[in-house]
């Protein structure tokens, strides 16, 4: 019998008994639950979440589909604000964001739960979880701060699960980076509400969004969530002129039809613009996904030759490591102006940035 994530967390609760019930309140303590921000009451203790698209509606002592989130009485809380289970520190390259402060170093964090499930997550021990699986460490957003200036991190990460289910986290988390003089940057589905989006913005310098198809079939049957949302998504952060750049994972059979990766470039050129990168990432089988092989060598190279056929400047492939596409390329004079060996800068020949070769001014941020 087929049941839904949040029955499952429900049965899940519920076999804990009053101990596993109260454990699930957050560490035994309303008390130190966050409140959430984007919710609105309803009769009889009910809630409805305005987060993310699926607008849950919650009875009291029930938590929403993201798995991290739970209805006390009719206030509804975060129970994961300050609750890393993952920190270290990554170049900025592997989130990927290749023209976004190239080289430095983030401080990359996340809290268990997300608001989607993917067939090939690459996460999936710690995004898929129940918040009481896994462990976590409080990490307050000024610790957050102070542990990245410390460590000479430029930048904050939020990533490996999905930001989105932790946003007051990562909001504090940014404002308090500000004042440490450290930037920060969503790597995230985009599977959110324009509000809690727009409020982001006021405190991120840039987000990285998974574009995971331009169908919705493969939005519906393997990421369980919806493509239009998504691309609202990016549409709201190119009009709040937030530095946004795009991973595509190409999986063999599921989303690497030629007319589709088409007719998504072109929208993205027509919708984005032609400056905004574009990652083709080489799948490898993961999670529920490990009957797919990995991506041809050739399909990926394809991918990115439609790219830039569809007049998009900078498009890469990722997850190849020695690969011509890791590279930056000025689009006027074709010069190298960032070469690149997997996660490593090898060189740079961008001056305030624009290209040492032709001048020609290369989208970015660069300082």
């Amino acid at each position: 019998m087929k049941i839904s994530r949040r029955q499952f967390l429900f049965t899940a609760a519920a076999s804990l008994g009053a101990a596993g019930i109260a454990a699930a309140a957050g560490k035994n303590d309303v008390d130190k639950l966050h409140e959430a921000r984007y919710y609105k009451k309803l009769p009889q203790r009910k809630i409805e979440c305005e987060l993310c698209p699926r607008r849950c509606v919650i009875d009291d002592m029930e938590r929403g589909y993201c798995g991290v989130r739970e209805n006390h009485g009719g206030v509804y809380y975060s129970l994961v604000y300050g609750q890393v289970c993952s920190a270290n520190i990554d170049p900025i390259e592997k989130k990927p964001l290749f023209h976004f402060l190239p080289g430095a170093k983030a401080f990359s964090i996340a809290t268990v739960g997300c608001n989607v499930m993917c067939k090939f997550c690459q996460n999936w021990e710690i995004s898929q979880a129940n918040v009481d699986q896994v462990k976590s460490m409080e990490l307050l957003p000024a610790q957050t701060a102070a542990i990245a200036k410390d460590r000479r991190c430029e930048v904050i990460a939020y990533t490996y699960t999905e930001p989105v289910v932790f946003t007051e986290y990562m909001y504090d988390c940014a404002v308090e980076g500000r004042k440490a003089g450290v930037r920060s940057v969503m790597i995230s589905n985009g599977y959110i509400n324009a509000q809690p989006m727009k409020d982001l913005c006021n405190v991120l310098d840039a987000v990285k969004i998974d574009l995971k198809a331009f169908n919705e079939r493969f939005y519906r049957e393997l990421v369980a969530g919806e493509l239009k949302p998504v691309l609202d998504t990016l549409v709201l952060l190119k009009k709040q002129k937030m530095w946004t750049e795009i991973v595509y994972l190409v999986i063999p059979g599921q989303n690497d039809d030629p007319g589709e990766l088409r007719e998504m470039c072109t929208w993205i050129k027509n919708d984005l613009g032609p400056e905004t990168p574009v990652h083709f990432s080489r799948f490898h089988p993961q999670y529920r996904l490990t009957n797919i092989p990995a991506t041809p060598l050739e399909v990926l190279r394809k991918a990115r030759r439609i790219g830039l056929e569809c007049g998009l400047y900078y498009v890469y492939t990722g997850n190849v490591p020695g690969d011509e596409g890791e590279s930056t390329y000025c689009p006027n004079c074709g010069a190298v102006v960032i070469k690149r060996f997997g996660f490593s800068v090898l060189s740079r020949a961008l001056k305030d940035g624009r290209c040492v070769a032709c001048g020609r001014a290369i989208a970015g941020v660069w300082s």
